[in-house]
């Protein structure tokens, strides 16, 4: 696929975001207004912006990326607008930032490239826990940690003249930085975690003074989640851990035992805290408590089972009966007014996104860029599945936001930021 191309399929994503504003707007009896203008200009400075960054500093990067985002970031926008339109106000804020903040980071590296990030990795790595820790800070000071939904993840900050404060979830932008640190770590201590080995018994295990760093920032990183009881975003980077451990390896164990962790992990939290036992109970048994426990996960069920072949249409469905319809659920409401056929293109766009991500991955030689741009997809790849997995009811719901369609700013930024990365890798990778 040609550079062209790329942004003619650019500029199609920037007009399905305003053809759906535009569609909620009929919908609900109006016309063309002054929102479909600015959802058009918005999506067009952000990918516009972006697909130029990318042509000045990784014009060598991968051709889907962008037209994958910027498809899933217009399916999403266009949800959110039709739930919440002053939410989705803030959206389109948020995306211009984030990408802004994308074409910052390759102009930052157009030099050095990507080994700079690796030569700062014990810098990244503090950075990650600083950042996991910034939701602890006391309510009574002007930047502070705030809970919501029983976990502790946001950071709100008052600031004098507005109505409302300015929140911030850290933890997105933490897991990228993670990723950064264990790409250069596995990248220098691979070769020999490999080959170097102890028995436990029947067990082969690698040296501890190989896996010491890693299991110290995981542990680090999962105990600070557990304190502000986000168990979702513990699950997430753990799991990153244990990915990216068997794809710098090779070594079945680390899955074997990362499985077994990960259910000990599930039994302690569902001992432990009562708003995850209120989430299984709610997955297990949706309609003994309809009201309470079950009444996320019931409204998501009838959305997707009204939304039917196609769905209601944009605008005529009833997705803000969903709680938290615009973040934790845009899935199940996607599905209701886009039916199957909305949801399934959803999921093939994130397969073809995580097959892009895992084939710049294949192709690069350099072991730091392999492990980097596997660690990015399977982030995002994990994140996709577990959420979808929530709202399907495979899996307990986590809180964990869907990467490009979920409200919120800081996930969008901490995306973008993959994006552009993923794109520089495959940029200094190119054959």
């Amino acid at each position: 696929m040609s550079r062209p191309v790329e942004a003619v399929l650019v500029a199609a994503a920037c007009v399905v975001a305003a053809l759906g504003v535009a569609t909620v707007r009929f919908a609900s009896g109006s016309w063309l207004d002054a929102q479909v203008f600015a959802t058009l200009a918005a999506f067009g400075v952000a990918f516009g912006g972006l697909h130029l960054a990318v042509l000045r500093w990784a014009p060598g990067a991968d051709q889907l990326l962008l037209p994958l985002t910027g498809f899933l970031a217009a399916i999403g926008f266009a949800e959110v607008f039709r739930i919440d339109p002053e939410l989705a106000n803030i959206q389109r804020w948020s995306l211009l930032v984030a990408a802004a903040a994308g074409a910052v980071v390759l102009r930052l590296l157009r030099r050095e490239g990507l080994g700079a990030l690796r030569r700062y990795r014990y810098l990244f790595l503090a950075g990650a826990v600083l950042l996991l820790l910034l939701p602890l800070l006391p309510e009574s000071w002007p930047i502070h940690g705030a809970t919501v939904n029983g976990s502790r993840l946001w950071v709100r900050a008052r600031i004098p003249g507005l109505s409302r404060a300015l929140s911030f979830q850290p933890g997105e932008l933490a897991k990228v930085f993670l990723v950064v640190f264990l790409a250069s770590y596995l990248a220098d201590r691979a070769p020999a975690m490999a080959v170097t080995d102890r028995r436990l018994g029947p067990l082969r295990l690698p040296e501890p003074r190989h896996l010491a760093p890693v299991v110290v920032a995981a542990g680090a990183a999962f105990l600070v989640l557990v304190y502000q009881r986000d168990l979702g975003a513990s699950l997430v980077i753990f799991a990153l851990f244990v990915t990216m451990l068997y794809a710098a390896t090779g070594r079945a164990i680390y899955l074997g035992l990362g499985a077994g962790l990960t259910v000990v992990g599930g039994v302690v939290g569902y001992v432990a805290f009562a708003h995850v036992r209120r989430r299984v109970a709610g997955w297990l048994w949706p309609f003994a408590d309809y009201f309470d426990t079950g009444y996320q996960v019931a409204q998501g069920l009838f959305a997707l089972g009204s939304g039917s072949l196609t769905g209601a249409g944009l605008g005529l469905g009833r997705p803000d009966l969903i709680p938290a319809a615009t973040t934790d659920y845009i899935y199940a409401a996607i599905g209701e007014e886009l039916g199957l056929a909305g949801t399934v293109a959803v999921l093939t766009a994130f397969a073809l996104w995580v097959a892009v991500g895992f084939g710049i991955a294949l192709r690069s030689k350099d072991r730091f860029r392999k492990f980097f741009a596997t660690g990015l997809t399977t982030l995002v790849g994990l994140q996709s599945a577990v959420i979808v997995a929530g709202v399907l009811r495979l899996f307990p719901v986590t809180g964990v936001t869907l990467p490009f369609l979920s409200y919120g700013g800081s996930s969008l930024l901490a995306s973008m930021i993959a994006v552009v990365l993923l794109a520089r890798v495959s940029h200094e990778e190119r054959p």
